[in-house]
């Protein structure tokens, strides 16, 4: 019992709090998942990465079985690389600013699960070719040939550059791709370029096209963006903008590249091109 005169009791601020990881693993391509689950004793402040790297110094399952060390993909650990983006509780989104505290469950219990629209490696660490081969596809680089010194660039004006920084802001994590419905698996490369691109590709498209040197291949990048695969084939669930964690306008790129392919389009055939 506690008088009237008396405070309660409460838990120290930094104390720590056993979180059970609900892991879905894989061994190599083509194997039949597993769940395993670990009993993590997670500080406060703690993120999904910090987690999993108990995990790997305990080896061990919450039932005391001895097994591997969970593998995943992580680098920058800041949010700037995007490499360690997996499902956690049924949402895409990068784990190292995914905080234990924000992220658990009423019962306690986190769950992990790898990408599903790319190829599994191992565990939760999957194979992002294709989202950074679609880069490839709009050519979202500068056309600058040579490493001497070409002088001073074209000007820009501060609001091109503000629109254009934020889009830059991509880091190629592939959320937008797996929330959207229009992406799906597939492993056969030589089918690639006939599947739907993804939002990532047709905002960089937007960003590469609105540089003043960039603007040289733009001709290039809406055929691309013109093709099967292309930004007429967004379904426009709008699902990808919901998901991105740098808050990237993506369904306003897909809208200005729909316009833009449109023009594009409409010279191309009056030209004879």
């Amino acid at each position: 019992m506690v008088s009237d005169t008396q405070s309660a009791p409460r838990p120290s601020a930094n104390a720590s709090r056993t979180v059970r990881f609900r892991i879905k693993r894989q061994d190599r391509p083509g194997e039949a998942p597993r769940w395993e689950e670990f009993l993590v004793d997670a500080e406060p402040g703690s993120n999904v990465i910090a987690c999993l790297q108990q995990i790997a110094r305990m080896s061990k399952t919450a039932e005391g079985k001895a097994t591997t060390p969970v593998c995943y993909d992580s680098g920058c650990l800041e949010e700037v690389c995007g490499s360690c983006a997996m499902v956690i509780n049924g949402k895409v989104r990068p784990s190292c600013s995914a905080l234990v505290d924000k992220v658990v469950g009423p019962d306690g219990t986190i769950t992990l699960e790898p990408m599903s629209k790319f190829p599994v490696v191992r565990d939760l660490a999957v194979d992002r070719s294709r989202a950074f081969h679609n880069l490839e596809r709009v050519k979202a680089w500068v056309p600058i040939d040579g490493t001497y010194h070409l002088g001073a660039g074209p000007k820009d004006t501060p609001a091109n550059q503000e629109t254009r920084y934020t889009l830059s802001t991509c880091m190629t994590c592939a959320c937008c791709l797996e929330a959207c419905p229009q992406f799906n698996l597939e492993e056969d490369k030589s089918k690639w370029d006939g599947e739907f691109i993804g939002a990532h590709a047709i905002s960089q498209a937007r960003l590469f096209n609105a540089h003043p040197t960039g603007a040289a291949l733009a001709s290039e990048r809406l055929d691309v963006l013109m093709a099967k695969g292309g930004v007429n084939d967004c379904g426009n669930a709008q699902n990808c903008v919901k998901v991105c964690p740098k808050e990237i306008p993506l369904t306003e790129s897909i809208a200005a590249i729909g316009r833009a392919v449109t023009v594009h389009a409409i010279k191309s055939f009056f030209s004879g091109r």
